[in-house]
């Protein structure tokens, strides 16, 4: 008997102990089911509020100053490397003068032969005038005074062809004064071609060009949404795809008005693109070729009332948002908008500074 009864204390012990864990691991009773849950709400605030456009593209030197040979010669000495630091007025290469000196000699002695047959020209023909004027009939008169007319529209035809060969002339005396050519800006050289520093030139050859490292412009184009936004002298934030983390200040300083691609016949489907140039402060990690991103500020609101996008809602007469009426109920408002942002949207009418409004 005494173990019968051990064993249904020990059940009921057990029984108990069931109980309590299962009481401990049952979700607490929602005292009342039809409660909602919390609406999400945001706060009318008082903050500065940017419209901006990003635009993508290429960093590129604003200022290039290209070097052509001032005539063709052989190269007697370089006097710079490629990617080497020059200054305004350094030589950079002196060529031969030889065939230049040549040509200049050759047409400064034609001008003159030219002058000396003008000169006798007219002197046989007033000998001639004078020495049959005494026997002059009426048909040699006319005759003088037609051959008069032939030789004064011939030297009129003399001189012009002279002006054209003093003008050929000066100009090759100027080149020649280039032999010792000197560079026109200060900034780094680059060669044109692999083959570095050339034998010999020939006229007006492309060689280089030199550019100012200080001096970089943001190349991108933007769609036509976009493109009547942006003005020039707007304020630019530069990023570099490389250093994301070095922050670089731009302006716009051109906005094209017209468009590089989407105007074909053969892409009439393909949005309209346009240019804008973008002058870039210097910075040391700035060079060439880099890809840049910009965000264009375009409109700027100061200290007005802001609240977040997502808030509003709209229908085909009016905007309006659901505020917070203090007892916890929400009641619908017709609110007036400005400056729009992807996250945020200026409360012109209808908000005031700490309002709640609800996400329904």
């Amino acid at each position: 008997m005494k173990k019968k009864l051990k064993w249904i204390i020990i059940a009921i012990i057990l029984a108990g102990i069931s109980y309590i864990l299962y009481s401990m691991s049952k979700p607490a009773r929602i005292e009342d089911p039809a409660m909602e849950q919390q609406a999400i709400t945001f706060e009318v605030t008082r903050e500065t509020l940017k419209h901006t456009v990003q635009v993508k593209g290429k960093s590129l030197y604003e200022q290039e100053t290209e070097i052509y040979a001032p005539f063709s010669s052989k190269v007697t000495e370089w006097k710079i490397k490629d990617g080497e630091q020059i200054k305004e007025g350094e030589v950079l290469f002196t060529l031969d003068q030889t065939e230049l000196q040549s040509q200049i000699t050759q047409e400064e002695a034609e001008l003159r032969k030219a002058d000396l047959e003008a000169k006798l020209q007219s002197y046989i023909t007033e000998v001639e005038s004078e020495a049959s004027q005494a026997e002059w009939t009426e048909e040699t008169r006319k005759k003088q005074l037609a051959n008069r007319e032939i030789a004064k529209l011939t030297k009129e035809l003399e001189d012009v062809r002279k002006s054209i060969s003093r003008q050929s002339l000066q100009q090759k005396k100027l080149k020649l004064e280039d032999s010792q050519y000197r560079s026109p800006a200060s900034g780094i050289f680059l060669f044109d071609s692999a083959t570095k520093r050339p034998k010999a030139l020939s006229d007006n050859q492309y060689i280089g060009k030199i550019v100012d490292l200080d001096k970089l412009q943001f190349t991108a184009l933007v769609g036509e949404q976009d493109v009547f936004r942006i003005k020039p002298d707007m304020k630019v934030t530069v990023k570099m795809s490389a250093m994301k983390n070095v922050p670089i200040s731009g302006t716009v300083k051109h906005v094209s008005k017209f468009a590089k691609t989407g105007t074909d016949q053969n892409n009439l489907n393909q949005a309209a693109q346009f240019e804008v140039i973008i002058s870039l402060e210097p910075n040391e990690y700035l060079i060439a070729g880099l890809s840049l991103t910009g965000d264009i500020e375009t409109s700027r609101r100061e200290n007005t009332l802001v609240l977040s996008s997502i808030a509003i809602m709209r229908d085909q007469d009016s905007t309006y948002v659901m505020v917070d009426n203090g007892s916890g109920q929400y009641e619908r408002r017709d609110i007036k908008i400005g400056l729009e942002t992807t996250d945020k949207t200026e409360v012109l009418e209808g908000l005031k500074e700490g309002d709640r409004v609800a996400l329904q």
